[in-house]
């Protein structure tokens, strides 16, 4: 029988330990719906094998909970609701986490890379007295970890010696995990008060737009200082509308205040990886690059042939994008 047990253990990807792993994913919503990207945090959790918590914290955040119930390979979600979690803020929600993880004993703590786990996991970490791993994007074993460095010029690969594993995810980079085939029960996370006296969430205000959501598109047109103006970004809204594209940009026209800084793409904005990718006007500066080169097709227009977006292009139009733009719109 001990012999069996070996022999199971050398078959087991992570060894005689992968049955003690378990992971804490905190879900990204908004109460009713959510995020893709904490669909992306599922699968690397899966990756890691073992047990698989998911944290939903919110105001009314029932429906968000009962989605997580249905994704396949999920062990219980823990549901917590209070005003206190009302917009979200990391000094709202990490000590709810601390009092989840003193209660389970967690191996790993996982959030997508995004403005909220960015906000959130260093906090956590800090409170645990480990080294947290961010924007992850290959998962070797439950303690080695890849991730880019360099604006993703390098990539890094990282074993965790703390023995509790902080980690984001980059949501690109792992496939969604689909809501579908499971049937796990939901718990109340730990009571405490958790109302921080150091902030006071008083309102967010959302852009809205017909367009798809910029980091979950399937279809994204990006326009660059090239452009000129702000004005001559209805270009880049018009052949979008023909594609139902998100729209982005680089941060060079961000800067220049073409348009907000919420539609950047790169290394300091969001990060894309859609089926086809439309670079208008943008040179390809290595932050922009660090953003979008993981899409699957990536088609570049601009009038410099020696423009270093050419390099990760899979299709490249040398040409003047007040001329192409439109002729491309029309055809469409």
């Amino acid at each position: 029988m001990f012999a069996n047990c070996l022999k199971s253990a050398r078959h087991n990807k992570f060894g005689s330990l992968a049955r003690f792993e378990s992971t804490l994913v905190i879900a990204e919503h908004n109460n009713e719906t959510l995020t893709p990207i904490t669909q992306a945090v599922l699968s690397a959790a899966k990756k890691i094998g073992g047990d698989i918590t998911v944290l939903v914290a919110g105001t009314k955040c029932g429906p968000a909970a009962a989605a997580l119930c249905k994704a396949n390979g999920i062990s219980k979600v823990l549901v917590a609701e209070s005003d206190a979690f009302k917009g979200f803020t990391p000094e709202s929600m990490t000590p709810l986490i601390l009092a989840t993880h003193k209660q389970f004993n967690f191996s790993h703590i996982m959030a997508g890379g995004s403005a909220f786990g960015k906000a959130l996991i260093p906090r956590v970490a800090a409170k645990l007295d480990v080294s947290p791993v961010s924007d992850v994007i290959n998962i070797k074993s439950s303690d080695t970890f890849v991730r880019p460095i360099y604006a993703g010029n390098a990539l890094q690969t990282v074993k965790v010696k703390d023995s509790i594993k902080v980690v984001t995810v980059r949501g690109t980079s792992f496939e969604a995990l689909p809501l579908e085939g499971g049937n796990a029960s939901t718990e109340p996370a730990p009571a405490g008060e958790y109302k921080s006296n150091l902030i006071e969430f008083i309102k967010q205000e959302l852009s809205k737009s017909d367009r798809p959501e910029l980091t979950s598109a399937s279809v994204v047109v990006s326009g660059g200082r090239g452009l000129k103006s702000g004005d001559n970004f209805k270009l880049i809204y018009s052949l979008a509308d023909k594609l139902n594209a998100a729209v982005g940009a680089s941060r060079a026209a961000v800067d220049a205040g073409y348009v907000p800084n919420d539609m950047q793409v790169g290394q300091t904005g969001k990060i894309v990886a859609p089926d086809l990718y439309i670079a208008v006007g943008i040179s390809g500066a290595i932050q922009h690059l660090a953003g979008m080169k993981d899409s699957k097709t990536i088609v570049a227009i601009n009038k410099d042939p020696e423009a270093p977006i050419f390099q990760v292009a899979d299709y490249g139009l040398v040409a003047d994008l007040f001329k192409a733009v439109p002729e491309l719109t029309d055809k469409l």
